[in-house]
């Protein structure tokens, strides 16, 4: 039983590290003083696409086109780059703007780019090998510490650097990660 939490909470928290999904996470939290609201809606992305990874096993990755949800998500990334850049010009206060729905834009970006990332299949193939709902258990578990941790270095980004600098950051880093998905 212990290792069939254990190992996936170990395998995807360390996969997930420092992957897009969690950049994405840290700089939505940079725009947002709602937190809360913001991991609940990256928490729900998370549990809906790597539950039915768990759920369905491999016939995701083989059935739905990888190619048109890369394209889907690269051009959400690129969208939320151009708007965090554009909407900084636009600001003649701080450079800050606030998200009118953290938990729409977390749980919309979230979804889209976790679709076949590797953690995701990684949670389906130990669904094959270990007990799925603990499988499950560990998997979101990881993910949520490692949201949480990306919102709480957000928050303290927000607190340390220029509001100005982070959101042109933000705006290009967001740009960055979308070109990614046509690599």
């Amino acid at each position: 039983m212990i290792p069939d939490i254990l190992i996936p909470f170990l395998l995807v928290g360390l996969a997930e590290l420092g992957d897009k999904t969690q950049l994405a996470v840290l700089v939505l939290s940079t725009k947002t003083r709602k937190y809360t609201s913001l991991l609940a809606g990256v928490m729900l992305a998370f549990i809906l696409t790597d539950g039915l990874a768990i759920l369905l096993g491999n016939f995701i990755a083989n059935k739905v086109p990888m190619d048109y949800v890369r394209i889907g998500a690269g051009i959400l990334f690129i969208i939320f780059g151009l708007t965090t850049l554009l909407k900084k010009e636009n600001d003649d206060d701080d450079g800050s703007y606030e998200l009118k729905s953290p938990f729409i834009s977390g749980f919309g970006l979230i979804l889209v780019s976790e679709l076949g990332d590797k953690t995701q299949l990684a949670a389906a193939l130990f669904a094959t090998q270990y007990d799925p709902l603990l499988v499950f258990i560990g998997v979101i578990f990881a993910l949520l510490l490692l949201s949480a941790m990306a919102i709480y270095v957000g928050k303290m980004l927000m607190e340390k650097i220029n509001k100005k600098t982070i959101s042109t950051a933000a705006g290009i880093l967001f740009i960055v990660i979308g070109v990614s998905f046509f690599l």
